[in-house]
């Protein structure tokens, strides 16, 4: 488990100008050791720009309500036109997350050689990826976090030979045989498709929701829990079930008390996590409790609640909200072509058939129910046998016939569909070991020193140890970075590690990366972007074009 961040001296936030943040990189370069850690270099909190982390696929054309016609059309076209086609895939695996990467193992271990498109906006991995601790997957008696589950998973799709893209899909056409597949990247035919994008978080749509979003208000506590914004405040998270409950008992990690605001009359959570919250002195359960809005400045000063019974309000003064109060299946790629029911989720057959022969489903963007980590895998693996039975019914199996890859270390960075880097940046830079000369470097103690005396374009990269998006980013934006060797330095900043420094550049949520050019912030950028964009804006900083292959 990570210790809890230090206390800043003062929990006021102040909004800072350009000339204040110049004056933060001005503390003396000398390390002071403290018991409470790392010498505090004062600072302010910057607003960031809104982050949207919940995980789907993007499709750029406008999409329609199903129709049963559309779909009677598609299911008419008959699999049998797909057999002279060598070039189609026999798989493709739209999503990750514990049904996708489930699908991509068992079709990659039947020799199909699935093609996995994992996202890339959103993160890959699903919903784990902003979930805590996972106590109730098999395997784990001790517990494993949502983000280290997910790379195991990762990995062991890749051992077994599926290609992994961390793309989004943009438009599927399930129209024509073979099925047509259109990335950010490529465009692919396949004879049979697992669709798996699961639900994203729902908001509650609070009048000032766009205000603070990001400013105090958040979707993913894992990712944001660790901003200095929190740290000894007192938050609150709206929602009473398992992810609510857990969120809670995760927060109180950083704040100093957390209010769980309930809708009903009692919890919905599971009874081992009610007695976990329950028996939280630092948490305290609002039953019957609604919110109305928000309230602040430049961050989130409070909230407006109101008794679901009696309609009675009052205000509850918080420096954040935290939401975990359900999700919406990510089914709009394949609206109008597979039957969906009135929610919007994919109806199956059989466990993971949809009304289209050769398409299927699994996870959370069919179950309505149950909705668990476990019955997600279960439904991928159920996707996958489904997969290669139509396929070898049909006579469209191609078998791919290789050797399983050697596993890397579950907390390991490999190589991806995009070609990211394996590499990351080396242990944390002190007075004793550091080269301005290397282009990487770790922690505050390196971003001052460059800082002061860098000449080069200064990425920094603020991450936290458990955020899912982080890990998406570190790999893609190291390889964008070593593709300006010599022209730019690169700092990675662990937000637990170096809090202070993080509240000083104003970090208010994970990732969020800064660029720095003479002693000037000139970058800001927060969640996960396309290489493309990174590699647009260090060139125009440095002044340097790098040719890469389409």
């Amino acid at each position: 488990m990570m210790l809890p961040c230090q206390a800043p001296s003062s929990n006021r936030p102040v909004v800072a100008t350009a000339e204040s943040q110049v004056a933060v990189f001005q503390a003396p370069l000398v390390m002071k050791r403290r018991a409470s850690g790392m010498h505090p270099i004062g600072g302010s909190l910057l607003v960031n720009q809104s982050l949207h982390r919940s995980f789907g696929v993007r499709r750029s054309m406008a999409v329609t309500r199903a129709v049963k016609p559309t779909i009677v059309a598609a299911a008419s076209v008959e699999a049998s036109s797909t057999q002279n086609d060598p070039d189609a895939e026999n798989v493709v695996v739209i999503g990750s997350g514990p049904a996708g990467y489930t699908a991509a193992i068992y079709a990659a271990r039947a020799n199909l050689k699935p093609v996995v498109f994992e996202g890339f906006r959103n993160g890959r991995g699903g919903q784990l990826m902003t979930t805590t601790e996972v106590e109730n997957f098999p395997g784990f008696p001790e517990g494993i976090t949502g983000p280290d589950l997910m790379d195991r998973m990762r990995k062991q799709a890749e051992r077994w030979g599926s290609e992994l893209h961390t793309e989004d899909v943009e438009e599927v056409d399930l129209s024509v045989r073979p099925f047509r597949i259109r990335s950010t990247e490529r465009e692919l035919r396949a004879h049979s498709v697992i669709i798996a994008t699961g639900a994203s978080a729902k908001r509650l749509g609070l009048p000032s929701e766009p205000t603070f979003w990001s400013r105090g208000i958040s979707a993913c506590a894992i990712c944001d829990g660790a901003s200095p914004l929190f740290k000894n405040a007192e938050v609150a998270v709206v929602g009473g079930g398992d992810s609510a409950t857990e969120e809670a008992v995760y927060l109180t990690k950083y704040a100093k008390h957390v209010h769980l605001l309930v809708r009903g009359e009692r919890m919905r959570a599971s009874k081992a996590m009610q007695d976990r919250t329950l028996a939280n002195p630092n948490v305290t359960v609002h039953l019957n409790t609604g919110v109305e809005d928000a309230f602040g400045g430049e961050v989130l000063e409070g909230l407006k609640l109101f008794d679901t019974r009696t309609g009675e309000k009052r205000t509850l003064a918080v420096k954040g909200l935290f939401y975990g109060i359900g999700h919406t299946p990510n089914s709009k790629l394949v609206a109008g072509q597979v039957e969906l029911d009135e929610a919007g989720y994919v109806k199956v057959n059989h466990g993971a058939s949809t009304s289209l022969p050769g398409v299927f489903a699994a996870g959370d963007l069919h179950d309505t129910e149950w909705r668990q980590a476990i019955t997600a895998a279960g439904s991928g693996c159920m996707a996958a046998l489904a997969a290669e039975r139509y396929l070898t019914a049909n006579n469209l199996a191609r078998q791919f016939k290789q050797s399983e890859t050697a596993a890397e270390p579950a907390n390991g960075h490999s190589t991806n569909g995009n070609g990211a880097a394996k590499a990351t940046t080396a242990s944390v830079d002190t007075p004793d070991a550091f080269d301005i000369n290397v282009d990487k470097h770790k922690g505050q103690y390196a971003l001052r020193k460059l800082y002061h005396e860098s000449k080069r374009l200064i990425c920094v990269l603020y991450t936290a140890p458990t955020c899912g998006p982080c890990r998406t980013l570190k790999p893609i934006f190291n390889s964008v970075v070593e593709e300006y060797k010599g022209k730019v330095h690169y700092v990675e900043i662990d937000i637990e590690q170096d809090p202070e420094i993080a509240e000083a550049a104003g970090v208010m949520g994970t990732p969020t990366v800064q660029m720095f050019k003479d002693k000037a912030r000139v970058e800001q950028l927060s969640g996960v972007k396309m290489k493309k964009d990174y590699r647009e804006i260090i060139g125009r900083h440095v002044g340097a074009e790098v040719k890469v292959a389409a």
